[in-house]
């Protein structure tokens, strides 16, 4: 069964960083995706971004393209989102996850358990 540890988040102003880190129990398969979802109240959980974790291969949502960057510390079982620019509309509670396609904010690897997220809030 798959563990995540996240760490980040925060307050910002708009045009501030912010960097997440999400760290697993085991390494993941060279086939599976790691990386964030988003949530806000009463709205559905979203893909943000994600990194196939044998090729590296990195997916974005098209509204944090060129914006976010994320990638993997292989020696730590760890996924990092670096967040630039920062937008009051991304505000959200974000979630680390895995699973084995880029559908896995709706369903990640089976026994996999959500963490509780991590508040990101852009105000000014």
């Amino acid at each position: 069964q798959v563990q995540l540890a996240e760490s980040g988040g925060g307050l910002v102003q708009p045009g501030d960083s912010l960097r997440l880190s999400c760290a697993a129990s085991g390494r993941p398969y060279s086939s599976h995706v790691m990386g964030w979802c988003r949530q806000g109240p009463g709205k559905q959980r979203e893909f943000v971004a994600a990194i196939r974790w044998g090729r590296g291969a990195v997916y974005y949502a098209d509204s944090v393209k060129d914006r976010f960057t994320i990638s993997k510390d292989s020696a730590n079982n760890a996924v990092n989102l670096q967040m630039n620019s920062l937008k009051p509309e991304d505000t959200d509670v974000y979630y680390c996850a895995v699973g084995t396609d880029l559908g896995y904010c709706q369903q990640p690897l089976r026994g996999f358990t959500w963490g509780q997220g991590l508040q990101v809030t852009v105000s000014s």
